[in-house]
């Protein structure tokens, strides 16, 4: 797994989920602060305003994309004037559906939104996500990244019209969607996203084929000698990049990857101790088990048993449409 793979992989919980939604003049929502989440807003037809938490209104076009990567709150509105309403649901609340497709606000002109939205969990976040800031404003998107504006076509048509298999279609195409969008913030231009070292790393040739060898083979005894020469530096000029760019040293991120592809290891399967423990780098299910309770303050038995009981799905609770914003019926889901 490279290490954009990696951040979905290692820090989403249950199914993402969509909307298209078209917005009719005059229109304003707000869209509360969900800890834990991310979500991406797309305008696929007409004009609006984004009023963020602070700073003045930005003028959003079709091809805009918003991208909230820590589930910060904003709000929305075809004009500066239109007060936001407040929002009546969680978008990420688990008893709505996958997808939706509904209209609201006035009479007038129409702005076509596609929503994103994706529970994290903050526990085991990747450190690349905290070099992005609360919101990330991407405008003309749509029209300027091909595979974006790709994966963004086709999560619309099958929000929109969806047909058999649109289940498995549109979480994979919501995966693919986060992906393309965090490419486009990393490869934006400087100040465009703000981003802080991992944009650096991730673009310097060196340092980037370290840290994809180190995700696909945590388990290699790796030394900082070796990562050196991979990434053709020096171990003691490749030791001061390496910090500088991701913020921790090669040795200590290797660890703690290490046991966070762990965690996801005693989530997502049924493996005993000590294959895990082989699998990540560590000689017997002692050593592994100690650095563990160390990184996550608990043993791997008891973080499984855990893991296990937050994934288990309450007893008695329906599937009801998913919806953003008020409550409404929608088209189809």
């Amino acid at each position: 797994m490279d290490v954009l793979s990696d951040v979905l992989a290692l820090m989403r919980t249950g199914r993402p989920r969509a909307a298209r939604v078209a917005w009719h003049a005059p229109w304003g929502q707000r869209f509360p602060t969900v800890p834990g989440s991310a979500g991406f807003q797309v305008v696929l037809e007409g004009t609006g305003r984004l009023i963020p938490p602070d700073g003045e209104p930005i003028a959003l076009a079709a091809g805009d994309v918003l991208f909230s990567p820590r589930g910060h709150g904003y709000a929305m509105a075809d004009t500066v004037s239109t007060p936001p309403a407040e929002p009546a649901c969680d978008p990420l609340e688990d008893e709505l559906g996958l997808f939706a497709a509904d209209s609201f606000g006035g009479e007038g002109a129409a702005t076509v939104l596609l929503c994103g939205g994706y529970r994290f969990d903050v526990s085991r976040a990747h450190p690349i996500l905290a070099d992005l800031p609360d919101l990330v404003h991407l405008p003309g998107a749509l029209g300027r990244d091909a595979e974006l504006s790709a994966a963004i076509g086709l999560l619309s048509t099958e929000v929109q019209r969806p047909g058999g298999g649109a289940d498995t279609i549109v979480t994979s195409l919501l995966d693919m969607l986060l992906l393309y969008i965090l490419r486009a913030c990393f490869a934006a231009e400087p100040g465009r996203c703000q981003v802080g070292g991992w944009a650096a790393a991730l673009a310097d040739p060196g340092i980037s084929a370290v840290l994809d060898a180190v995700h696909r083979d945590p388990a290699r005894p790796w030394t900082v000698q070796e990562m050196g020469e991979r990434a053709g530096l020096s171990r003691s000029a490749f030791a001061r990049r390496f910090t500088a760019l991701v913020g921790q040293p090669p040795l200590t991120y290797l660890t703690w990857w290490r046991l966070a592809t762990a965690a996801r290891l005693l989530r997502e399967s049924d493996a005993v101790l000590g294959e895990i423990a082989a699998r990540v780098g560590y000689g017997s299910e002692y050593a592994f088990a100690n650095a563990f309770k160390r990184e996550h303050g608990m043993s791997p038995g008891r973080y499984r048993r855990e893991a296990a009981a937050r994934l288990a799905p309450p007893p008695g609770r329906n599937r009801r449409p998913a919806v953003f914003g008020q409550a409404r019926d929608v088209v189809k889901t």
